[in-house]
């Protein structure tokens, strides 16, 4: 039996609940429909107290440091924020800003956003898409965009954002399987 994919959720959400973290609910429970997985999700507004006040990564706290290492060795991140001012929230960019330039170097990546209207569906390939291709990872081709009318409160009620995760995670798990079984026999 294959060890399990090691699933690391980045949620660039400053508020709970969140309808983003709940998109990334879906996606994860996709992922798992398909492939086993291992999950740990951070909230960006969790991470806020011992984030916000750190310039480098010498001075985060200890949960933070913890999940910018989960996501430095992640089989395959999920990075979804909530749209402001049409980009990503300013404290996942300084998340983002911490972690290590090749610490996501060929690591999958499905990117994720919800914002209030459709008008800001591009923050996908205008600013999501080149922060992680700064990193050399593999981000999934689609990606994956709801608006405030794709919801009711945190409910999900447009049935076609089923069949875009569904896109993304047949994209990205056949590339995260195959490189963490070379990665397992690399160090056996």
């Amino acid at each position: 039996m294959s060890t399990p994919l090691k699933i690391v959720a980045v949620v660039g959400n400053l508020q709970k609940p969140s309808k983003t973290r709940a998109l990334v609910d879906l996606i994860v429970e996709t992922l798992g429909d398909f492939e086993q997985i291992d999950t740990r999700v951070f909230e960006i507004v969790d991470l806020i107290p011992g984030l916000a006040s750190a310039l480098d990564r010498d001075h985060v706290d200890s949960v933070t440091a913890e999940a910018l290492a989960a996501v430095e060795s992640a089989d395959i991140v999920i990075a979804a924020s909530p749209v402001f001012r049409g980009s990503y929230t300013g404290m996942f960019k300084h998340f983002f800003d911490l972690v290590d330039q090749y610490g996501l170097a060929n690591t999958p990546v499905i990117l994720a956003a919800t914002g209030g209207s459709d008008r800001h569906a591009l923050v996908l390939d205008h600013a999501l898409r080149p922060l992680f291709a700064f990193f050399q990872a593999l981000t999934a081709p689609v990606g994956i965009y709801l608006s405030s009318g794709d919801f009711d409160g945190t409910t999900i009620l447009n049935p076609e954002v089923f069949e875009r995760i569904e896109m993304a995670a047949k994209d990205v798990l056949p590339v995260a399987r195959m490189l963490a079984e070379r990665d397992r026999v690399a160090l056996t």
